[in-house]
Protein backbone atom coordinates (compact mmCIF):
# COMPACT_ATOMS: atom_id res chain seq x y z
CA UNK A 1 0.00 0.00 0.00
CA UNK A 2 1.40 3.41 -0.91
CA UNK A 3 1.25 6.45 1.34
CA UNK A 4 0.60 9.75 -0.39
CA UNK A 5 -0.02 13.15 1.11
CA UNK A 6 -1.78 14.39 -2.02
CA UNK A 7 -4.57 11.79 -1.80
CA UNK A 8 -7.12 13.60 0.35
CA UNK A 9 -10.64 12.29 0.87
CA UNK A 10 -12.11 14.66 -1.79
CA UNK A 11 -9.56 13.47 -4.34
CA UNK A 12 -10.25 9.84 -3.50
CA UNK A 13 -13.96 10.38 -3.81
CA UNK A 14 -13.58 12.09 -7.18
CA UNK A 15 -11.90 8.95 -8.48
CA UNK A 16 -14.96 6.89 -7.59
CA UNK A 17 -17.22 9.01 -9.78
CA UNK A 18 -15.28 7.68 -12.78
CA UNK A 19 -16.16 4.08 -11.87
CA UNK A 20 -19.65 2.85 -12.88
CA UNK A 21 -20.42 1.08 -9.59
CA UNK A 22 -22.07 2.14 -6.34
CA UNK A 23 -19.16 0.99 -4.21
CA UNK A 24 -15.93 -0.98 -4.42
CA UNK A 25 -15.60 -4.33 -2.68
CA UNK A 26 -11.94 -3.88 -1.72
CA UNK A 27 -9.59 -0.93 -1.94
CA UNK A 28 -5.82 -0.98 -2.16
CA UNK A 29 -4.05 2.35 -2.40
CA UNK A 30 -1.09 2.20 -4.73
CA UNK A 31 0.05 5.57 -6.09
CA UNK A 32 -1.00 9.04 -7.13
CA UNK A 33 -0.25 11.30 -10.07
CA UNK A 34 0.38 10.60 -13.73
CA UNK A 35 4.07 9.75 -13.32
CA UNK A 36 4.69 6.20 -12.21
CA UNK A 37 8.22 6.89 -10.98
CA UNK A 38 8.78 10.59 -10.16
CA UNK A 39 12.43 11.56 -9.72
CA UNK A 40 14.51 14.16 -7.94
CA UNK A 41 16.66 16.62 -9.91
CA UNK A 42 19.67 14.31 -9.52
CA UNK A 43 17.74 11.46 -11.14
CA UNK A 44 17.12 9.44 -7.98
CA UNK A 45 13.60 8.25 -7.27
CA UNK A 46 11.38 10.66 -5.36
CA UNK A 47 9.76 8.99 -2.36
CA UNK A 48 6.89 10.17 -0.21
CA UNK A 49 7.52 9.91 3.53
CA UNK A 50 3.90 10.25 4.70
CA UNK A 51 3.16 7.86 7.57
CA UNK A 52 1.09 5.01 6.17
CA UNK A 53 -1.07 5.11 9.29
CA UNK A 54 -2.42 8.47 8.07
CA UNK A 55 -3.25 6.90 4.74
CA UNK A 56 -5.04 4.08 6.55
CA UNK A 57 -7.13 6.57 8.50
CA UNK A 58 -8.19 8.17 5.21
CA UNK A 59 -9.14 4.79 3.79
CA UNK A 60 -11.23 4.06 6.88
CA UNK A 61 -13.24 7.20 6.12
CA UNK A 62 -14.08 5.77 2.70
CA UNK A 63 -15.58 2.74 4.41
CA UNK A 64 -17.56 5.07 6.67
CA UNK A 65 -18.92 6.87 3.61
CA UNK A 66 -20.08 3.59 2.10
CA UNK A 67 -17.75 3.91 -0.88
CA UNK A 68 -15.70 0.83 0.00
CA UNK A 69 -16.71 -2.38 1.74
CA UNK A 70 -13.26 -3.51 2.82
CA UNK A 71 -9.71 -2.19 2.89
CA UNK A 72 -6.46 -4.09 2.84
CA UNK A 73 -2.68 -3.98 2.78
CA UNK A 74 -0.11 -4.90 0.17
CA UNK A 75 3.60 -5.56 0.64
CA UNK A 76 3.53 -4.89 4.38
CA UNK A 77 5.85 -6.85 6.66
CA UNK A 78 4.82 -8.22 10.06
CA UNK A 79 5.96 -5.15 11.97
CA UNK A 80 4.09 -2.81 9.64
CA UNK A 81 0.94 -4.93 9.89
CA UNK A 82 1.04 -4.67 13.67
CA UNK A 83 1.71 -0.94 13.37
CA UNK A 84 -1.53 -0.54 11.42
CA UNK A 85 -3.47 -2.77 13.81
CA UNK A 86 -2.32 -0.67 16.75
CA UNK A 87 -4.26 2.35 15.44
CA UNK A 88 -6.93 0.86 13.17
CA UNK A 89 -10.59 1.26 13.99
CA UNK A 90 -11.30 -0.91 10.93
CA UNK A 91 -8.99 -3.89 10.64
CA UNK A 92 -7.39 -4.82 7.32
CA UNK A 93 -9.24 -7.62 5.58
CA UNK A 94 -6.38 -8.94 3.51
CA UNK A 95 -2.63 -8.75 2.99
CA UNK A 96 -1.51 -9.05 -0.62
CA UNK A 97 2.10 -10.16 -1.14
CA UNK A 98 4.22 -12.09 -3.57
CA UNK A 99 4.02 -15.78 -2.68
CA UNK A 100 4.87 -19.02 -4.46
CA UNK A 101 6.88 -22.18 -3.63
CA UNK A 102 10.18 -20.29 -3.95
CA UNK A 103 8.81 -17.62 -1.55
CA UNK A 104 6.51 -19.61 0.69
CA UNK A 105 5.91 -16.80 3.24
CA UNK A 106 5.31 -19.38 5.99
CA UNK A 107 6.04 -17.02 8.91
CA UNK A 108 4.07 -14.15 7.39
CA UNK A 109 1.10 -16.44 6.69
CA UNK A 110 1.10 -17.56 10.33
CA UNK A 111 1.30 -13.92 11.40
CA UNK A 112 -1.77 -13.11 9.28
CA UNK A 113 -3.73 -16.10 10.57
CA UNK A 114 -3.08 -15.07 14.17
CA UNK A 115 -4.55 -11.65 13.34
CA UNK A 116 -7.47 -12.88 11.19
CA UNK A 117 -6.08 -11.47 7.94
CA UNK A 118 -6.45 -13.36 4.68
CA UNK A 119 -3.27 -13.62 2.62
CA UNK A 120 -3.53 -13.12 -1.13
CA UNK A 121 -0.65 -14.28 -3.32
CA UNK A 122 0.26 -12.24 -6.37
CA UNK A 123 2.68 -13.69 -8.92
CA UNK A 124 1.84 -17.18 -7.60
CA UNK A 125 3.37 -18.80 -10.69
CA UNK A 126 6.52 -16.66 -10.76
CA UNK A 127 5.32 -14.17 -13.41
CA UNK A 128 7.42 -15.76 -16.17
CA UNK A 129 6.13 -13.32 -18.81
CA UNK A 130 7.17 -10.09 -17.08
CA UNK A 131 9.41 -7.72 -19.03
CA UNK A 132 12.29 -7.41 -16.54
CA UNK A 133 12.96 -11.08 -15.80
CA UNK A 134 16.59 -12.20 -15.73
CA UNK A 135 17.73 -15.12 -17.86
CA UNK A 136 19.55 -16.73 -14.91
CA UNK A 137 16.60 -16.72 -12.51
CA UNK A 138 14.91 -20.02 -11.58
CA UNK A 139 11.81 -20.96 -13.57
CA UNK A 140 9.17 -22.03 -11.08
CA UNK A 141 6.97 -23.85 -13.59
CA UNK A 142 9.94 -26.05 -14.54
CA UNK A 143 10.67 -27.16 -10.96
CA UNK A 144 11.14 -30.97 -11.07
CA UNK A 145 9.31 -31.64 -7.78
CA UNK A 146 6.25 -29.77 -9.04
CA UNK A 147 6.46 -31.45 -12.45
CA UNK A 148 6.44 -34.86 -10.73
CA UNK A 149 3.28 -33.98 -8.80
CA UNK A 150 1.68 -32.67 -11.98
CA UNK A 151 2.35 -35.99 -13.68
CA UNK A 152 0.96 -37.95 -10.72
CA UNK A 153 -2.33 -36.02 -10.63
CA UNK A 154 -2.60 -35.42 -14.40
CA UNK A 155 -2.51 -31.68 -13.81
CA UNK A 156 -0.35 -28.80 -14.97
CA UNK A 157 2.47 -27.43 -12.78
CA UNK A 158 0.41 -24.24 -12.42
CA UNK A 159 -2.55 -26.23 -11.07
CA UNK A 160 -0.31 -27.98 -8.52
CA UNK A 161 0.97 -24.63 -7.27
CA UNK A 162 -2.50 -23.08 -7.06
CA UNK A 163 -3.79 -26.17 -5.25
CA UNK A 164 -0.90 -25.94 -2.75
CA UNK A 165 -1.82 -22.34 -1.99
CA UNK A 166 -5.53 -23.13 -1.77
CA UNK A 167 -4.99 -25.99 0.70
CA UNK A 168 -3.04 -23.75 3.04
CA UNK A 169 -5.73 -21.06 2.92
CA UNK A 170 -4.03 -18.57 0.59
CA UNK A 171 -6.03 -16.79 -2.11
CA UNK A 172 -4.20 -16.76 -5.44
CA UNK A 173 -4.53 -14.28 -8.27
CA UNK A 174 -2.63 -15.72 -11.26
CA UNK A 175 -2.49 -13.39 -14.23
CA UNK A 176 -3.67 -14.72 -17.57
CA UNK A 177 -5.38 -13.42 -20.69
CA UNK A 178 -5.74 -16.88 -22.25
CA UNK A 179 -9.21 -18.36 -21.87
CA UNK A 180 -7.99 -21.95 -21.61
CA UNK A 181 -5.47 -21.09 -18.88
CA UNK A 182 -8.02 -19.05 -16.94
CA UNK A 183 -10.28 -22.12 -17.00
CA UNK A 184 -7.40 -24.38 -15.94
CA UNK A 185 -6.56 -22.12 -13.03
CA UNK A 186 -9.90 -22.80 -11.34
CA UNK A 187 -9.88 -26.54 -11.99
CA UNK A 188 -8.03 -27.32 -8.78
CA UNK A 189 -10.86 -28.59 -6.57
CA UNK A 190 -11.05 -32.18 -7.85
CA UNK A 191 -7.87 -33.40 -6.15
CA UNK A 192 -6.03 -32.99 -2.85
CA UNK A 193 -2.32 -32.97 -2.17
CA UNK A 194 -1.17 -35.34 0.57
CA UNK A 195 0.33 -33.75 3.73
CA UNK A 196 3.84 -34.89 2.78
CA UNK A 197 3.36 -33.44 -0.70
CA UNK A 198 2.27 -30.12 0.80
CA UNK A 199 5.44 -30.14 2.90
CA UNK A 200 7.49 -31.06 -0.15
CA UNK A 201 6.26 -28.01 -2.06
CA UNK A 202 6.71 -25.72 0.96
CA UNK A 203 10.29 -27.00 1.32
CA UNK A 204 11.12 -25.52 -2.10
CA UNK A 205 11.28 -22.12 -0.40
CA UNK A 206 14.51 -20.29 -1.16
CA UNK A 207 13.60 -16.70 -0.29
CA UNK A 208 13.43 -15.78 -3.97
CA UNK A 209 11.50 -12.67 -4.95
CA UNK A 210 10.61 -12.23 -8.61
CA UNK A 211 8.82 -8.90 -8.17
CA UNK A 212 11.58 -6.67 -6.83
CA UNK A 213 12.86 -4.27 -9.50
CA UNK A 214 16.63 -3.87 -9.31
CA UNK A 215 19.26 -1.38 -10.41
CA UNK A 216 23.00 -1.78 -10.83
CA UNK A 217 25.19 0.03 -8.28
CA UNK A 218 28.98 -0.39 -8.44
CA UNK A 219 28.51 -3.39 -10.68
CA UNK A 220 26.08 -5.11 -8.31
CA UNK A 221 22.35 -5.63 -8.68
CA UNK A 222 20.47 -4.11 -5.74
CA UNK A 223 16.77 -3.48 -5.02
CA UNK A 224 15.73 -0.24 -6.68
CA UNK A 225 13.53 0.90 -3.81
CA UNK A 226 15.64 -0.14 -0.82
CA UNK A 227 16.09 3.54 0.12
CA UNK A 228 12.34 4.06 0.53
CA UNK A 229 11.56 5.01 4.15
CA UNK A 230 8.93 2.26 4.35
CA UNK A 231 10.71 -0.44 2.33
CA UNK A 232 9.26 -3.68 3.75
CA UNK A 233 11.67 -6.38 2.67
CA UNK A 234 14.58 -5.72 5.05
CA UNK A 235 12.68 -7.47 7.85
CA UNK A 236 12.77 -11.29 8.14
CA UNK A 237 9.04 -11.36 7.30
Amino acid sequence: MGTFSGWTIPLMCSAFFQIPVKCLILLFLSRRGDTSFPRNEDGTLLYDNIDYKLTWAAMEKLVGKGLVRAIGLSNFNSRQIDDILSVASIKPTVLQVESHPYLAQVELLAHCRDRSLVMTAYSPLGSPDRAWKHPEEPVLLEEPAIAALAKKYNKTPAQIIIRWQTQRGVVTIPKSITQSRIKENIQVFDFTLEPEEMNQVTALHRGWRYIVPTITVDGKSVPRDAAHPHYPFNEPY
